[in-house]
């Protein structure tokens, strides 16, 4: 293991550096890892952030997004950067898995792997490890990194504030979840303080649809969805031919199943989309009901308890029943 001390000297010099995340990054994958670009381009390291995938075009406006480098479209040259690489970050994950082909580019380089994480059962395959399931985000842990673990306050301009921010602000769903203790909120305050934004923050990330986006929505409210009253539970339900019809790009379906969370009565909530390869899930729940472990034991998936998501290779009707099946199984949870 690399220890913080060895850790703090190495980044004393220059290093070539890559910060990778999770596929199809959200806005704390991203959030997390455009703000710890920003901080480390201060000290003059050479940092590449290579994203797996591609991800919402409501987060390409933060600072430093033009230099990212998606690995589906340059993969030999994002080969080259994690071969060449001193130090690989890995962000808002903890399972190489996460991060499709470049997992086993990531595994076979010679660089320090340094995971910086909030999610339950990582795998070992890092050097130096700030992870904490208490933490409502990963950009609040890659704060804490930069303030605390490296003593670089100062460093936090008003482009690493930004980018934590919305990393903060978009996995604690808008600090409502019980994981936004006074600690999270003191976080945003040094943010907001250091130059973040926090009202545009929110416009640009929450009020930036298109038209086809609102309409998918519509249409998801008023034909996709069913409520099971003897379980206290919502489900949304998106076949292929949705996704084409009202041209959903990466990020459209962001969000959608919490608003079938809202109903009052709704202790758990699914959203269930077809997509050309598989089929996803993402579960929503209040309280402690515990959405991850639906996923984690019927739908290879994980998360977090309030908010979790999984995947099947069965057909989109198989999937749906079975997920009703199972709903027996935690009845008691749920109508408690």
């Amino acid at each position: 293991m690399l220890e913080l001390a060895s850790l703090k000297n190495l980044l004393t010099q220059p290093q070539h550096i890559v910060i990778t995340t999770h596929h199809k990054p959200d806005g704390d994958a991203m959030g997390s890892s455009l703000g710890l670009y920003n901080y480390l381009i201060q000290q003059g390291h050479h940092v590449q952030v290579i994203a797996p995938t591609d991800y919402p075009d409501f987060l390409s406006w933060m600072p430093g997004n033009e230099e990212v480098i998606i690995y589906t479209e340059h993969t030999d040259e994002s080969a080259k950067l994690i071969a060449a690489a001193d130090l690989i970050f890995c962000l808002d994950f903890n399972n190489l898995s996460r991060i499709n082909d470049m997992g086993e580019l990531v595994r076979q380089s010679n660089a320090y792997k340094v995971m910086i994480d909030h999610h339950l059962e990582p795998e070992d395959f890092d050097d130096f490890r700030h992870w904490d399931i208490n933490a409502c985000a990963t950009a609040q842990l890659v704060y804490d990194f930069i303030a605390n673990l490296l003593e670089h306050k100062e460093l936090i301009n008003a482009d690493v504030a930004t980018c934590l921010y919305t990393g903060i602000m978009t996995d604690s769903a808008s600090f409502r979840l019980p994981n936004t203790t006074s600690a999270v909120h003191r976080v945003v305050a040094d943010l907001i303080d250091a130059g973040g934004v926090n009202w545009r923050i929110h416009e640009l990330v929450y009020n930036s649809a298109n038209e086809n986006r609102l309409r998918f929505l519509g249409h998801c409210l008023t034909n996709c969805l069913e409520i099971l009253p003897e379980f206290n539970t919502a489900i949304i339900v998106v076949g292929k031919q949705d996704i084409e019809k009202y041209s959903v790009n990466t990020g459209d379906t962001e969000g959608i199943v919490n608003y079938a969370l809202s109903i009052a009565s709704i202790r758990l909530a699914a959203f269930i989309v077809e997509r050309e390869d598989k089929v996803k899930l993402s579960l929503r729940s209040k309280g402690d009901f515990p959405a991850n472990d639906i996923c984690k034991k019927y739908f290879s998936g994980g998360g977090h308890r309030n908010a979790a998501g999984g995947q099947s290779t069965d057909s989109l009707v198989d999937v749906v029943k079975q997920f009703k099946l199972i709903l027996p199984e935690y009845k008691k949870l749920l109508i408690q």
